[in-house]
Order: structure tokens, then C-alpha cells, then sequence
């Protein structure tokens, strides 16, 4: 799988450094490792969702116990979630890490994923959701640590982008 094994990890270990230690996630592509890795550490619970909206629930109930968490989601997902991003995190002011694999940009093989691709970033912003894009890896542990930052700071949801650059390795 020409998923990058080593930038999922500085994924990983970046959020943990964060103290992110409660992970909500569907099966998806890009986030295999991902999701591998928050299963497999001792330190860190993975909810495995039926539909992405019940991570919004899951991450507002860690914040209200003291726990960090992040959902690993993708773009479509993302979609599929915002009820619960507005009616929920929103609404009470919850900070929200998500972590959504970008999928549709330039470079995307399958022809299912580009709609969501357009409409992701225009729908981040028509929702006043702050968002950054992961694509070099140098510089992966900064902004991950600034968008927790942000999302603790402001009570409020906010978006990585993860690019076909930073995930896909060819």
C-alpha cells in the first residue's frame, strides 16, 4: 500500500505529543496507519464509528472528562458530520481536532473522491472552521501542535487537511 508508513507515524506521535489520547475513526485509506497505530498503543483508545457524526459525540464527552482527543476522518466523512460539528462542538463551544485526508486534489486517481475534494475547503470556511494543510513533513509536529493549541484556546472545531504530498508516497 503506497501509504506513507513513516509520515503516518510523525502523525501519531505529534498528536500524542499533544497529549491527544482518545482517537475516533472509520476505515479509510489514508488513515490506515493512523488508525492501526492509536489500536495498538497502550496509551491511546480508538472508538471504531459507524458513522462519523458519533465522533463529534465522542470527542465532546472526552473533553468534558479532561481527555484530548482527535477524529480521523475523510473528507466525506467530514461532510457526513456536521450536523453534530454545528449542533454539537460548535453550538458548546467544544474543541474539536479533526484529522481529514483531503482526497479529490490535484493527483487524486479515483473519480469518486473529487467532489469532496472541491467542496472541503469552501465548506470549512463557509462554516468559520479554521483549517491548515499537512504537506511537508518537516513541518508536521508545528502546526499539528498549533491547531490543538487553537482548538483549546477558542472552544472551537479545527481542521487539518491531510495532502496527497504528505500521505501517498508513490
Amino acid at each position: 500500500m503506497p501509504v506513507s508508513v513513516a509520515n503516518s507515524q510523525l502523525i501519531f506521535d505529534a498528536l500524542k505529543a499533544c497529549d491527544v489520547r482518545l482517537f475516533s475513526a472509520l476505515p479509510e485509506t489514508w488513515l490506515v496507519h493512523l488508525v492501526r497505530m492509536a489500536e495498538d498503543d497502550p496509551e491511546t483508545i480508538l472508538v471504531r464509528l459507524a458513522k462519523e457524526e458519533e465522533g463529534v459525540g465522542i470527542s465532546m464527552g472526552a473533553y468534558f472528562a479532561g481527555v484530548k482527543s482527535a477524529m480521523l476522518m475523510q473528507n466525506h466523512g467530514f461532510f457526513a458530520a456536521i450536523n453534530g460539528i454545528i449542533s454539537g462542538a460548535q453550538l458548546y463551544r467544544v474543541p474539536l481536532l479533526m484529522i481529514i485526508s483531503h482526497r479529490g486534489e490535484f493527483g487524486e486517481r479515483d473519480p469518486w473522491q473529487t467532489e469532496g475534494g472541491i467542496s472541503t475547503i469552501r465548506v470549512l470556511e463557509a462554516m468559520g472552521i479554521p483549517y491548515d494543510r499537512l504537506d511537508d513533513p518537516a513541518s508536521v509536529p508545528h502546526r499539528i501542535a498549533k491547531a490543538q493549541t487553537l482548538a483549546e484556546s477558542a472552544l472551537r472545531p479545527v481542521a487539518l487537511l491531510l495532502t496527497r504530498d504528505l500521505m501517498w508516497e508513490e
